[in-house]
């Protein structure tokens, strides 16, 4: 089940393991939704909920989300280890890290680390 939690001052929803998967544009209404019903500022989305699409940069998927979440001004933050993605893919490796240096689209280990990255 999804939950919000206040880390350091930002709302975020925290979706859960199982559910529906984001597999296209339409789908991050879901989530958007989701997280205004909830007074969130921020979704965490586990690796698990999105579709293996969004890691092939190809596909425009992760992009198209990204730019979804960011038109309405919400945060987004990806969780889970997504290293096997990243080691067969250098354009993703670097959309990565140039995600991970901004404020809109983080790529985290776990819920930890995002409480981490929140703190700084």
């Amino acid at each position: 089940m999804d939950m919000i939690r206040e880390l350091h001052g930002t709302n975020v929803l925290i979706c859960a393991e199982d559910g529906p998967q984001l597999a296209s544009e339409r789908d991050a209404n879901d989530f958007l939704g989701a997280a205004w019903a909830a007074e969130a500022t921020m979704v965490a989305i586990p690796v698990a909920r999105l579709d293996p699409a969004f890691f092939q940069l190809a596909t425009r998927l992760a992009g198209e989300v990204a730019q979804k979440f960011v038109n309405y001004r919400i945060r987004l933050a990806v969780i889970g280890d997504i290293s096997v993605q990243c080691a067969g893919s250098k354009a993703l490796r670097d959309f990565v890290r140039e995600s991970d240096q901004g404020q809109a689209l983080w790529f985290v280990r776990d819920i930890a680390a995002l409480d981490a990255r929140l703190a700084a």
